[in-house]
């Protein structure tokens, strides 16, 4: 026989099992043709199609090993027909012989049509889904045909040999591997023993970002390159027994970028000798994620629970033992874990266990959040505020249940809540009772009809020692009533420090108004007694008002009003005393509010008007200036005088508007006298308060267009000593502005000469108490001499203001006074009069 290979007539792709048909493996005893079997059938149609003498099938097994199947023909041409199939097998193409015995060795050329050689014999190779060629079928002993009938013989015999090769047993279950394999989202890869891809699914391409042909016939360890580079691939990936068949690796995606994976193989081939593996990959980004997720929370909730500042505790619901204790716990209980774990409460705490217990089955039973304060006292014996809020909580198996307790240490809350409930209720400075604690005392005893005395105290003359000697030794001062006077009234009265330097105690009992007449007089008594601070002698006294419960009143807020009347009353009959309170102390204050609201109306309405009462040049006799006084003419009251209305005003307010208006009407007045005359205007010391005065005046000043040198202000000692350096500040503002400032009832308050030394005055007003007495008092004439002289040196002016007789008057423009001013000289005129009250005849 001749064989002759030449190009093969079908493409050799024809005769390609398809993907979903490829042979992994053939096992010999699916192909041995059997008289009724697929592969008989095949090779009798094959024989009749090309009437040939026979036909055979020769395949390649796993180990590479061949084995055939022959039909027809004689048995002793095995030996060429297993030639002509590996021919067609090693070259995979088609591979043709003529049958003719002299010229043997001659080619058969494609297209050569020789006449004598009438019968051939063919081999076509088939190929499987990898493009490896696994077997050949053969027809022997056939005559020569036309091409185009030739090539539809064979695509009949192929379409058989599929349907052959599908039917075999093993055929179904490769098909449903296949399948499993496209629609998986797990890849998979196949490879041989050198580590070479073989196959891929789509889910390995899309997991790898590579299409089946980027990856087939890649290295295995190029997707992977942490594998090492070694001819056993499959060992370097093998998993060890301790990870269940499985290995992690880190793949290679298409961008370069790495993903972590898990691989599990299979062996390809027998136990003895491995022909390749199969892997399944599944992609664990996410399960890496949602673990190192799991591990953060794990590590943030250990990390909380250790640092948490509370006592978190669990307890089993049967045994009631713990079965866990934080950090925290151990430092409130005082034991390490190991000591508490595994007992129960009345094991660890004798003496309060049973109670612990008792709240763990309130929790039980409730089955809601139980909270539970306590006190609980360490092993040390230190006891702390403890509140516990207990939890039932079942376990992930649902069959144990447990008592989940967080216990917060609130020992230290409690003593701020009782430092806030000391300052909400006594007095920082003097340890007595506020004034809102003694109101609830009052309250009380009011709503049990208790009958009681309520003492209204007030020091007279503290302000002195706050300016002559600070408030550092104020305070002392303070602390010092505080400790008399509770020493006065004793454990079973309440006193109270209620304002700045104002007391109030409460008398109960049904003798209190005796009682508290007697505590009233001791305490005037014992307050006038010095007060030794910094060997310092502090002189005050005080005043008390008392009011009754219930026939003085029958509220809170009526009994403290009317002690307040009988304190003024008090007051006013010169300090030092008490008062009780009567019904016509409470006429007196109505009569008062209501006076109060008409002055309102008053200045609201423009009804306080001016008069002015001249000062005189002694040089010349001639009137140099006018001061403005307030004069409120009441429609039914009649005139009301200003040592009235005035501190009425300051008391409710009112003094701003008032003063507004007076300097308004003044600068006015003033605009039609001979511009030689000034006017000037009296300030209160509340005035100076907003600091907003030298700007009120100057804005006056330009409304009214009045000068600003013909406007005197004059202020009294007693505003200087409030505020001093904020108040000459607003002087040295209004000095700036070209205003003259004067210094009234000099003398009288509490004189200091470093007044003059931090401003200059441009006059003193001798006060009228010192010119009553000039006559017939060497001291107020020695008085004055010493003002007068001091001006003098200063350079200011001095008037001396009250001048009522014409011996007055010579005295003192002969001691010399600069300037005179008193009802001798003229009475308060209204502005026309001003410039005609001059004085004729004076020697």
């Amino acid at each position: 026989m001749l064989y002759q290979v030449g190009m093969s007539l079908l493409n050799s792709r024809k005769f390609r099992a398809s993907s979903s048909e490829a042979d992994a493996g053939i096992d010999r005893n699916q192909v041995r043709a059997k008289p009724d079997g697929d592969a008989a059938r095949l090779l009798r149609i094959a024989v009749k199609i090309f009437d040939a003498a026979g036909s055979a099938i020769v395949l390649l097994d796993r180990r590479g090993e061949q084995f055939e199947s022959i039909h027809g023909g004689e048995r002793g041409r095995r030996a060429e027909i297993v030639a002509l199939c590996q021919r067609a097998i090693g070259s995979g193409e088609k591979a043709v012989v003529r049958e003719r015995a002299e010229a043997e060795g001659a080619c058969l050329q494609p297209g050569s049509k020789e006449s004598g050689h009438r019968l051939l014999s063919t081999a076509v190779p088939l190929f499987d889904c990898a493009d490896k060629c696994v077997g050949a079928l053969c027809v022997f002993g056939h005559p020569e045909i036309p091409l185009s009938t030739e090539l539809s013989c064979w695509q009949d015999l192929q379409a058989l040999a599929r349907s052959s090769i599908r039917n075999r047993p093993g055929a179904t279950l490769d098909r449903i591997v296949r399948e499993f394999a496209s629609v998986t989202s797990d890849a998979i890869l196949a490879a041989d023993h050198a580590g070479r891809i073989l196959f891929c699914n789509p889910a390995a391409e899309r997991m790898f970002g590579q299409s089946a042909t980027d990856i087939v016939g890649r290295q295995f360890s190029a997707l992977f390159p942490d594998c090492p580079s070694r001819s056993d691939r499959w060992g370097a990936f093998e998993p060890s027994a301790s990870n269940d068949g499985f290995v992690e690796r880190e793949a290679l995606h298409a961008d370069g970028s790495r993903f972590p994976t898990e691989l599990s193989f299979a062996s390809i081939g027998e136990a003895d000798e491995r022909i390749g593996f199969a892997s399944i990959i599944r992609d664990i980004s996410v399960r890496k994620r949602l673990e190192a997720e799991k591990r953060h929370a794990v590590t943030l909730l250990d990390t909380i629970v250790k640092n948490l500042p509370a006592m978190l505790f669990v307890k089993d619901v049967a045994t009631r033992e713990y079965v866990f204790v934080n950090p925290a716990a151990e430092r409130l209980i005082g034991r390490p874990a190991k000591d508490i774990i595994g007992r129960t409460d009345r094991e660890l705490f004798p003496d309060q266990g049973a109670d612990y217990e008792a709240r763990d089955t309130q929790a039980i039973a409730l089955a809601a959040p139980f909270t539970f304060e306590g006190q609980f006292v360490r092993d040390d014996g230190e006891t702390a505020n403890v509140r516990t809020k207990r939890v039932i909580m079942d376990s992930a198996d649902g069959e144990s249940r447990y008592i989940l307790g967080l216990s917060e240490d609130v020992s230290e809350t409690r003593r701020v809540e009782a430092k806030v409930l000391q300052l909400a209720r006594y007095d920082a400075l003097t340890g007595l009772y506020n004034r809102s604690h003694l109101t609830e005392i009052m309250h009380d005893l009011v709503n049990a009809k208790a009958p009681f005395t309520l003492l209204s105290i007030d020091l007279d003359r503290f302000k002195a020692i706050n300016d002559q000697f600070g408030h550092l030794v104020g305070d002392r001062v303070l602390k010092m009533v505080g400790e008399r006077l509770q020493a006065i009234v004793g454990s079973d009265n309440h006193i109270a420090r209620i304002g700045g330097d104002e007391f109030a105690a409460i008398i109960e009992g049904a003798d209190c108004e005796a009682q508290a007449i007697e505590l009233a007089q001791r305490a005037i008594d014992d307050l006038a007694r010095p007060f030794e601070v910094d060997n310092r002698n502090c002189y005050i006294g005080t005043s008390i008002g008392m009011v009754g419960f219930p026939h003085d009143g029958k509220t809170t807020d009526e009994l403290r009003g009317n002690a307040d009347l009988a304190l003024y009353r008090a007051k006013a009959d010169g300090r030092g005393t008490y008062c009780v309170f009567d019904s016509r102390m409470d006429a007196v204050l109505k009569d008062q509010r209501e006076l109060e609201t008409e002055l309102r109306e008053a200045i609201a309405n423009g009804e306080i008007s001016l008069e002015f009462q001249p000062v005189y040049s002694v040089e010349d006799w001639s009137i140099v200036s006018a001061e403005a006084l307030a004069r409120w003419n009441h429609p039914t009251r009649g005139p009301i005088s200003p040592e009235t209305f005035i501190p009425l005003a300051e008391e409710c307010g009112l003094i701003g508007e008032l003063e507004a208006q007076v300097l308004q009407q003044a600068c006015e007045a003033a605009l039609q006298w001979p511009s030689h005359i000034c006017v000037a205007v009296n300030l209160s010391p509340l005035q100076f308060h907003s600091g907003s005065l030298p700007s009120r005046v100057i804005d006056t000043l330009e409304s009214t267009g009045f000068p600003p040198e013909r406007l005197q202000m004059e202020v009294t000692e007693s505003l200087l000593i409030q505020d001093v350096d904020r108040t000459f500040e607003q002087l040295e503002a209004l000095r700036a502005h070209g205003i003259q400032v004067l210094l009234d009832d000099f003398g009288v308050g509490y004189s200091s000469l470093s007044y003059f030394q931090r401003f200059t005055f441009d006059r003193v007003k001798i006060d009228r108490s010192f010119v009553n007495e000039i006559d017939r008092s060497h001291t107020a004439k020695a008085i004055v001499e010493a003002i007068v002289r001091l001006g003098r040196k200063l350079q200011m002016g001095v008037v001396a203001e009250g001048v009522e007789t014409e011996e007055q008057m010579h005295v003192l423009s002969a001691m010399g006074c600069t300037h005179l001013q008193g009802y001798f000289l003229s009475r308060p005129v209204n502005s026309k009069l001003v410039s005609r009250a001059s004085l004729q005849n004076v020697a």
